[in-house]
């Protein structure tokens, strides 16, 4: 018997040894298999790639061939290019670029691709004030703008692959420069571009002519417009967190990609303009005639927020481009420049919706409170003087908020005594003991929801402040103190090492609004932990809040520490500001004596109950009979 349960347990051994090697075998040939498809996919990549490079380099040596006459070069061109073989056998075929320069921008247009190469904004630097380097959206590549379509004879084609001709002139004050790829001296596809002396708003035009037998028009051109943004700002973790996709469809809705994920996309219809937005600068592409469909991506390419990069993400968009008639026409604008509220705001397209200012009515309060108030105040006062100014009218407008909320806590902390009576009068019975205590509150004219209200009034202000100053362009490289930049983190020591959650510098205003903030907590939880009674069979709040008096100060300086130094700075002022407030309140307008000489008199008067309070009187001796009617039957 002893040798069969050996053999058992010999054959279940080597069952699961089996098993197990048919699991590793299955494994690795499943590794392997998806290894196979990963290399073949790159080789497959790879040899497109080179196959392209080949054909332009082959483009190329036939342009650049000084022997072959024009018509030559035609011919040879022929089997890749076809008829915009034409384009490419003129003059114009070099890898050139032509400059439009105004007051505020700097463009570079190549005849390669009829694209910007180069667009800079001239008046702001990047990373520091002091920098010396203008702040550049286009460069080195790292955005295009094409268009693919389908030719009658089957090939496809990419304008960012083909010369165009260039050709300058001026409209009044304006540049003018009017980009054609041609495929004859009156067939060509166009791209025109207005720049304005002062405006970062150009005009932008796409259409063709004569090219209704040479391009397939049954289907669409896709408009592809790709961009990486490069860092412009102090803070990568800052600036990539309000970097993102933004874009207007179905006549007025906005929405925008995410801009935490790693990679995010969307699909819109009736689509009328597609923002590519960093922290404070975006580039615009407006379109009269609404675009029927447009699918965006977002890549983060931020790896390590430790680790200095050069870009931060990486979109796309890509658009139908319909024909009418056989022939291509849209107008359109393209934005280059500061993405600043006020200045987005004038071209009256829903431009501002780019901002970040919150939803409802936080945006109310930011539009047309906050930026108003603020903008008048830093027009006469330097900027950290205009948010301490700023921060004063704030706390002075809700003072009365903080006033109704003292001095509920206050009434309800005269009333404690009569409520602890009443919890040990009726402990073994929570319906009467709701009762009295709801006539208790009644008598005296007190509201037990009364402070809960004030602060929750609060709380549209403090979101739309949480909204205003990471968006607001105007603090951007404003100094103030130690602070070289209201838009970003002050630094005032550079850590050697990089804490989690918390960074690797130390900021010095964080620090003074989490102080200021540990001491208007021990001031006030006293107040509120006495102003109701613990209730049976629900934690004590005043144990709760005395642990919050340290974790909150905490929570504050690991989390402001990476933000806008205008934010922590606000947030100080405002709480040595209500803490002044309320010692003002306290010792000199709400006393304990008097509300509890009030309370007694009220208790003298007739109440009337309201509505709500009757109503929740029934509730409650309807809940109570019912309560003794199932004692009554259990006996």
């Amino acid at each position: 018997m002893e040798e069969k349960r050996l053999d058992l347990k010999t054959i279940v051994g080597f069952g699961l040894i089996a098993a197990l090697m048919l699991w590793m075998i299955y494994n690795n040939t499943a590794e392997k298999e998806k290894e196979f498809q990963e290399k073949a996919k790159k080789e497959q990549v790879q040899k497109a790639q080179a196959k392209k490079a080949a054909e332009e380099a082959k483009t190329a040596s036939i342009i650049n061939d000084s022997t072959a006459t024009d018509s030559v070069k035609i011919a040879k061109l022929n089997g890749s290019l076809g008829a915009f073989a034409y384009s490419a056998s003129l003059p114009s075929a070099k890898n050139t670029v032509t400059e439009l320069k105004s007051k505020l921008l700097t463009l570079k247009i190549a005849n390669k691709g009829g694209y910007i190469q180069e667009a800079i904004v001239n008046d702001f630097t990047r990373l520091t004030k002091s920098s010396g380097q203008q702040v550049e959206l286009i460069k080195n590549n790292n955005a295009n703008l094409n268009l693919q379509f389908k030719t009658q004879d089957n090939r496809i084609l990419n304008t960012k692959d083909m010369y165009f001709e260039p050709s300058l002139s001026k409209e009044g004050d304006a540049d003018v420069l009017t980009m054609r790829l041609k495929a004859g001296a009156n067939q060509f596809l166009e791209y025109r571009y207005v720049l304005k002396p002062n405006d970062y708003m150009m005009d932008f035009s796409i259409r063709s002519q004569g090219l209704a037998q040479i391009v397939d028009t049954s289907k669409p051109m896709d408009l592809e417009w790709m961009m990486k943004t490069y860092r412009n700002e102090k803070s990568v973790s800052y600036e990539n967190r309000y970097t993102k996709v933004v874009y207007e469809y179905e006549g007025g809705k906005d929405n925008s990609l995410s801009e935490g994920s790693k990679l995010d996309d969307a699909t819109a219809e009736d689509v009328s303009y597609i923002a590519f937005k960093q922290h404070f600068f975006t580039s615009v592409l407006l379109t009269d005639t609404p675009f029927k469909k447009a699918q965006m991506t977002s890549e983060n390419l931020v790896k390590d927020e430790k680790v200095d990069t050069l870009f931060t993400k990486k979109f796309t968009a890509k658009m139908p481009l319909e024909f009418k008639g056989g022939e291509l026409s849209y107008n359109m604008n393209m934005y280059y420049g500061p993405a600043d509220y006020k200045t987005l705001d004038e071209y009256n397209k829903n431009l501002d919706e780019i901002i970040p200012l919150g939803w409802g009515i936080f945006g109310w309060i930011n539009r047309y409170i906050f930026i108003p108030v603020f903008t008048l105040l830093s027009g006469f006062l330097p900027y950290g003087m205009a948010i301490i100014v700023f921060t004063i009218l704030v706390r002075i407008a809700m003072s009365p908020v903080t006033y109704k909320s003292y001095l509920s806590q206050a009434k309800m902390k005269v009333l404690r005594p009569e409520l602890a009576e009443l919890n040990e009068k009726y402990k073994k019975d929570p319906m009467k003991k709701q009762q009295e205590t709801m006539k208790l509150y009644n008598s005296a004219g007190v509201n037990p929801m009364a402070g809960c209200l004030p602060a929750l009034m609060q709380i549209p202000v403090f979101y739309a402040l949480f909204q205003f100053f990471p968006s607001f362009f105007d603090l951007r490289q404003q100094s103030f103190l130690w602070a070289t930049d209201l838009s970003s983190y002050d630094s005032v020591y550079h850590l050697p090492f990089y804490i989690p959650f918390y960074g690797d510098h130390v900021s010095l205003f964080p620090i003074l609004a989490s102080v200021a903030i540990f001491f208007y907590m021990k001031m006030t939880t006293g107040d509120q932990s006495m102003a109701a009674p613990p209730q049976e069979g629900m934690p004590d709040m005043s144990k709760l809040m005395k642990i919050m008096i340290y974790i909150s100060p905490v929570m504050m300086l690991i989390f402001f520490n990476n933000y806008a130094s205008g934010l922590s700075l606000y947030y100080f002022i405002s709480n040595l500001i209500t803490i002044g407030i309320m010692l003002v309140i306290k010792n000199y307008i709400v006393k304990d004596d008097k509300i509890h000489a009030q309370i007694q008199e009220n208790k003298t008067k007739p109440k009337k109950q309201g509505r709500f309070q009757k109503k929740m009187q029934e509730m409650m001796e309807q809940a109570q009979e019912q309560q003794k009617l199932q004692q009554r039957n259990k006996k």
